[in-house]
């Protein structure tokens, strides 16, 4: 069964919309892990719009699962890294005008500084991950610079329907294929939902699911601890 990472960035969202102390996205990762998520993952962005630099500091010392932490891959977030040691980085690209991550790393065109911040975390003793679009060519390039894990981007698979979603989800199972051929872990996340995970969750390669906005919007509603619950449950 593949593990559960719940991301609290839009915890922090709603908190940074007035500039307030509420919500405390501390105290949802703490529910979120008392109902069985098995990880925490965040994204501190360069415009720090959600998630802020204390926040980050005080998870480390609050969780006792795993802290997966999203980031560009650039050398002041690299430094960040190394001082609050999460178990893990993933490495996103990111643009100040977007609103989400809208698709994965070009591994290849960026090879070498990718390369760089992957050796200062690899040195340092945290785990890499690469966040790519199912694509072998991508897969291909993240086992190149020695990334231990990819995270393959759902959200064209999220995005579609029928028969094209059927497609994108093949792709999804060649790319999970391939990437534990070639030794890497593999997860997956991006646009899952509690209608669409539950065929991404069955892809046996798939070993972690990170799920953010639709457990957040579930849980502004039920609750965090049901919200996370009920899609553990998909999960199984």
């Amino acid at each position: 069964m593949a593990r559960l990472g719940v991301n609290i960035d839009h915890v922090a969202t709603l908190r940074e919309a007035r500039k307030a102390k509420e919500p405390d996205p501390i105290a949802a990762a703490v529910l979120a892990e008392l109902a069985g998520a098995d990880g925490i993952v965040v994204h501190l962005r360069e415009d720090r719009r959600h998630i802020q630099d204390r926040d980050l500091k005080v998870l480390r010392e609050t969780i006792r699962t795993k802290l997966d932490l999203e980031m560009a891959a650039t050398e002041e977030m690299a430094r960040i890294a190394l001082e609050i040691k999460p178990e893990m980085v993933t490495l996103v690209p990111e643009r100040r005008q977007e609103l989400t991550t809208e698709g994965g790393l070009n591994v290849v065109s960026y090879r070498d500084p990718l390369q760089k911040v992957i050796d200062l975390l690899r040195e340092g003793g945290i785990l890499v991950s690469l966040f790519i679009d199912p694509d072998p060519t991508q897969i291909k390039g993240a086992h190149k610079v020695s990334a231990d894990l990819i995270e393959i981007h759902t959200g064209r698979y999220a995005n579609s329907r029928g028969k094209e979603r059927q497609a994108e989800l093949h792709q999804i199972m060649e790319a999970a294929k391939l990437a534990s051929k070639l030794g890497m872990g593999v997860n997956a996340g991006h646009g899952l939902d509690y209608g669409n995970v539950t065929a991404v969750s069955q892809i046996p390669e798939i070993e972690e699911l990170n799920i953010g906005h639709s457990i957040i919007s579930r849980a502004v509603l039920v609750g965090m601890e049901r919200a996370v619950r009920e899609m553990k449950s998909l999960i199984r």
